[in-house]
């Protein structure tokens, strides 16, 4: 079932109210998995420079458009600046890099994965750049659209006040907002202010990311108590009434709310699951009851703990 639903960018494109999410997904589990989801009727595919992965997307992109499966048009492809290039003069080279991976001419949305420069010292410490500042990459993001590379430009986990910031610095208006937003963080504030200011949001985590933790003791971190949102009884109260899943509840509550959520998955039912949402809707009773299960920050599962001391940067906020 292909998602039906579109997100209207400032541009006027249309971006599918469902994504495919790629964070860590690399070489064969990815390449099958993203055909999986192509065949199943995901055009809206997310990746990233820092995700490691933008050339096996690109891989799969060409063989469905090299075969006439799909044409450029019907794909909408994001992708980002790396935390570790966000200088003035690599951003035009980061997009150009990041294109030749992915064997496209273009990207639909091109985003600042962050607001802050994350440097590397030498004893492997991660660490914001006290001197680089968002104002002066997004002229260079600007330029990239004025070029045509990126048909859209936008930021990521970007809050209230660095939004204001940049909507009183810039020449052209962030497109987008990519934001952890679930059921347990629905972030309303910063939604609120996307949306008075034509700012769509696209949705990352949307599941709670029930792997994260896997992704920290990987990295050497220890784990976190996570919310289970799969668990949860109003979850599961609401999906047997309309016959879903808790993931599926999840997710549809998100795109009726007007975002565009990414799950991501290489396990192919449960890809074919989470794009199985636009056969029902929520009624308000269903929308109310999973907006009271809002928590606020203390439930956010993206810190960034894995970046060491990016915490001791002042414009850290998270």
């Amino acid at each position: 079932m292909a998602c039906n639903i579109s997100v209207v960018l400032p541009t006027g494109a249309k971006m599918p109210a469902l994504g495919y999410g790629t964070w860590q997904s690399r070489d064969n589990s990815l390449e099958t998995a993203l055909h999986e989801a192509l065949q199943a009727g995901y055009r809206h595919i997310d990746t990233a420079a820092i995700y490691q992965n933008e050339e096996v997307v690109g891989k799969v992109l060409k063989e469905w458009l090299d075969s006439g499966r799909l044409r450029r048009e019907d794909l909408f492809i994001t992708t980002k600046l790396s935390p570790f290039a966000m200088y003035p003069d690599k951003v035009e080279e980061s997009l150009k890099e990041s294109l030749e991976k992915l064997q496209l001419s273009y990207v639909d949305l091109y985003l600042i994965h962050f607001p802050i420069t994350i440097v590397t010292d030498e004893a492997g410490e991660h660490y914001g750049h006290s001197d680089m500042d968002y104002v002066d990459i997004w002229k260079k993001m600007e330029d990239q659209y004025y070029s045509g590379k990126a048909k859209a430009i936008g930021i990521s986990n970007f809050s209230v006040k660095k939004i204001n910031r940049l909507l009183k610095n810039c020449r052209v208006k962030p497109a987008n907002n990519q934001i952890e937003v679930h059921v347990y963080m629905q972030q309303p504030e910063l939604i609120d202010l996307c949306t008075k200011n034509g700012i769509t949001v696209v949705a990352y985590s949307p599941l709670g990311s029930r792997g994260y933790n896997t992704f920290l003791e990987g990295s050497g971190h220890q784990p976190k108590k996570v919310r289970d949102i799969l668990t949860d009884e109003v979850m599961l109260e609401i999906a047997k009434k309309h016959s879903k899943t808790p993931a599926q509840i999840a997710l549809r509550f998100l795109v009726q709310l007007g975002l565009a959520p990414i799950p991501k998955s290489t396990t192919p039912s449960r890809v074919k699951e989470n794009i199985d949402i636009f056969n029902f809707s929520l009624d308000e009773k269903d929308m109310n009851k999973i907006r009271a299960l809002n928590v606020g920050p203390q439930c956010r599962v993206c810190e960034f703990e894995v970046f060491t001391k990016l915490s001791e940067h002042p414009e850290f906020e998270f």
